[in-house]
Protein backbone atom coordinates (compact mmCIF):
# COMPACT_ATOMS: atom_id res chain seq x y z
CA UNK A 1 0.00 0.00 0.00
CA UNK A 2 1.03 3.54 -0.94
CA UNK A 3 1.01 6.29 1.32
CA UNK A 4 1.89 10.03 1.41
CA UNK A 5 2.32 11.75 4.55
CA UNK A 6 1.58 16.34 3.97
CA UNK A 7 3.31 18.60 6.01
CA UNK A 8 2.91 22.75 5.89
CA UNK A 9 6.19 24.69 6.25
CA UNK A 10 6.55 28.22 5.75
CA UNK A 11 10.49 29.26 3.99
CA UNK A 12 11.93 32.70 3.44
CA UNK A 13 13.93 34.31 1.27
CA UNK A 14 15.31 37.74 0.73
CA UNK A 15 15.69 37.15 -3.28
CA UNK A 16 12.68 36.04 -4.39
CA UNK A 17 9.62 33.98 -4.03
CA UNK A 18 10.63 31.31 -6.19
CA UNK A 19 14.01 31.53 -4.36
CA UNK A 20 12.51 30.54 -1.08
CA UNK A 21 10.48 27.62 -2.73
CA UNK A 22 13.92 25.95 -3.82
CA UNK A 23 15.57 26.88 -0.31
CA UNK A 24 12.73 24.94 1.38
CA UNK A 25 12.81 21.95 -0.67
CA UNK A 26 16.45 21.62 -0.18
CA UNK A 27 16.11 21.99 3.76
CA UNK A 28 13.24 19.58 3.88
CA UNK A 29 15.34 17.07 1.88
CA UNK A 30 18.13 16.85 4.43
CA UNK A 31 15.50 15.29 6.60
CA UNK A 32 12.57 14.17 4.95
CA UNK A 33 13.27 10.90 2.55
CA UNK A 34 11.11 10.43 -0.68
CA UNK A 35 9.66 14.33 -1.39
CA UNK A 36 6.89 13.68 -4.03
CA UNK A 37 5.31 17.08 -4.39
CA UNK A 38 4.36 20.55 -3.26
CA UNK A 39 1.48 22.64 -2.98
CA UNK A 40 1.83 26.85 -2.92
CA UNK A 41 -0.12 27.56 -0.50
CA UNK A 42 0.45 30.90 0.36
CA UNK A 43 2.92 33.78 -0.99
CA UNK A 44 3.76 36.73 1.00
CA UNK A 45 6.09 39.57 1.41
CA UNK A 46 7.72 42.21 4.08
CA UNK A 47 7.80 45.49 2.76
CA UNK A 48 10.44 48.48 3.86
CA UNK A 49 10.86 51.59 2.48
CA UNK A 50 8.46 51.12 -0.57
CA UNK A 51 10.50 47.58 -0.91
CA UNK A 52 10.13 44.00 -0.70
CA UNK A 53 13.15 42.79 2.10
CA UNK A 54 11.56 39.00 2.59
CA UNK A 55 9.75 36.75 0.71
CA UNK A 56 7.71 34.13 2.65
CA UNK A 57 5.92 30.93 0.97
CA UNK A 58 3.92 28.35 2.54
CA UNK A 59 4.27 24.94 1.08
CA UNK A 60 2.10 21.35 1.08
CA UNK A 61 4.81 19.28 0.66
CA UNK A 62 4.17 15.76 0.51
CA UNK A 63 6.48 12.81 0.89
CA UNK A 64 5.93 8.73 0.48
CA UNK A 65 5.99 6.66 3.96
CA UNK A 66 7.97 3.97 3.84
CA UNK A 67 6.27 0.68 4.62
CA UNK A 68 6.81 -1.06 8.35
CA UNK A 69 9.59 -3.56 8.13
CA UNK A 70 10.47 -5.55 11.55
CA UNK A 71 12.95 -5.71 12.80
CA UNK A 72 14.50 -9.45 12.78
CA UNK A 73 14.20 -10.55 16.60
CA UNK A 74 17.55 -12.18 18.47
CA UNK A 75 16.61 -15.69 19.62
CA UNK A 76 19.78 -15.54 21.79
CA UNK A 77 19.03 -14.43 25.37
CA UNK A 78 21.33 -11.89 27.49
CA UNK A 79 22.05 -14.10 30.07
Amino acid sequence: MNSEKHIKVTGYSNISWKDAIVKTIDEASKTLKNLTSIVVLEQRANISNDKIVEYMVDLDISFKIEPFQEQPTDDTDNM
